[in-house]
């Protein structure tokens, strides 16, 4: 199978859908992997790491023109008419916008929203919001301790003991 992963364009979007790590477990599976040449630069994943996972290098046209194409966010219009009817796309692509889906239908794609699997046991593997808010509630918790002015963990020393800074995280 021809799976795609052409680079995220949204403003601000730093994630790629497929780390090299996973590269190599689809390339091992027999799938022929087109990623698009810069896709997990924003990640920490050059290109290097692609093609050492064995996947083929490409531009957005061979990214997004695979039997299967996987993203993170939903695509844009331009990226849309780049996808081939028939194509199957699986990302969070936002099910509950209606104008969105009329698009993806328009254009012939088969298309799953990640964020709309069922949050069950047997679904786990699939549950994409879950791991999404770990990560931002992590992430949420090591900006506030670099903008916070004082000292967040308690520091005993012979000079004398800091108290550790009170915090209260909602959400």
């Amino acid at each position: 199978m021809q799976i795609g992963v052409p680079a995220e364009t949204a403003a601000g979007e730093t994630r790629v859908a497929v780390t090299p790590e996973t590269a190599r477990k689809l390339v091992g599976q027999g799938h022929a992997l087109r990623i698009q040449s810069g896709a997990g630069i924003a990640a920490s994943a050059p290109d290097g790491a692609y093609e050492a996972a064995g996947a083929t290098l490409t531009d957005a046209a061979g990214a997004f023109g695979a039997e299967v194409v996987l993203k993170v966010r939903p695509p844009s219009e331009s990226e849309l008419a780049l996808v081939r009817p028939g194509a199957v796309l699986v990302g969070m692509l936002e099910p509950f916008d209606a104008a969105g889906l009329a698009r993806l239908a328009a254009a012939g794609v088969t298309a799953f929203a990640l964020e709309a699997a069922p949050r069950t046991t047997r679904a786990q593997s699939l549950d994409v919001l879950s791991s999404q808010a770990n990560i931002a509630g992590y992430k949420a918790v090591m900006i506030a301790a670099d903008l916070y002015q004082r000292f967040f963990p308690m520091l005993m020393t012979a000079a004398g003991t800091v108290k550790a800074a009170r915090v209260v995280i909602l959400g």
